[in-house]
């Protein structure tokens, strides 16, 4: 029989590993990762100067850049960094913030006017869904994010002939994203424990830390989003 004080002991332990978790103290993710996944990090004009090279020697190989928010908002840092990125290794591409507040059409053309309709040697694109502001409280109908996204999407298609990636929360793909949009190349996001421990469906690109820390930008931000696709396959996979 194991004596009290060890089961104390061990239970005290659990409890401290799982607000450590919580609390983004332990980062259990990294264990999950091997020499094949290929790293890479998402950007916006939080993050200030970004130096990709510097980032590329730390073993960064993919980059999704903010262009794009709303039907009128473009991030101040991405002209920079699209120029920038293109005149490295790290493979780039850019990711729009879908907005609950104006229509998805106007939030695509948006997006196109911003990074162009050339995107030789790029990423495929990516939007960003969730929920935001005051819509994390008075939450958006269902059939209107899927009327306004599918327009974006519509509009994107249209214009680069490629489905672009969504990045989601599982909880907001469970909600709203999942009966109409499960064709789609998901981008999730678990910053807790390992998304492939979920056994739901496939990923493409797997957001695993938003407190990460490297050197190679000087933003008001010193975090930065982490980011790995799985194998060199994967990455083949979203070349646009």
């Amino acid at each position: 029989m194991i004596p009290t004080i060890v089961l104390a002991i061990l239970g005290g332990g659990a409890v401290l590993f799982y607000f450590g978790v919580r609390n983004k103290v332990i980062f259990i993710n990294d264990w999950f990762l091997d020499d094949s996944n290929i790293r890479g990090v998402d950007v916006s004009s939080y993050q200030g100067t970004v130096d990709f090279n510097r980032l590329a020697e730390q073993g960064i190989r993919f980059a999704y850049i903010k262009a794009t928010e709303g039907s009128s908002y473009q991030d101040s840092r991405f002209a920079d960094n699209w120029v920038n990125a293109a005149n490295t290794n790290v493979l780039s591409g850019a990711y729009h913030f879908f907005s609950f507040d104006s229509a998805g059409k106007t939030q695509a053309e948006n997006f196109v006017n911003t990074i162009g309709d050339d995107l030789s040697g790029r990423l495929i694109p990516a939007v960003d869904i969730e929920l935001y502001g005051d819509w994390q409280k008075t939450l958006p109908k269902k059939d209107d994010v899927v009327r306004e996204l599918s327009d974006f999407l519509a509009t994107i298609e249209d214009t680069y002939a490629t489905r672009p990636l969504i990045y989601a929360r599982d909880d907001f793909y469970e909600t709203y994203l999942r009966d109409d949009f499960g064709g789609y190349p998901r981008w999730v996001r678990n910053v807790y424990y390992p998304t492939k421990l979920d056994n739901k469906d496939a990923w493409t690109i797997w957001q695993y830390n938003d407190r990460g820390l490297l050197d190679g930008y000087n933003g008001d931000e010193k975090y930065i989003d982490l980011d790995v696709i799985e194998s060199e396959d994967g990455l083949e996979g979203i070349k646009y």
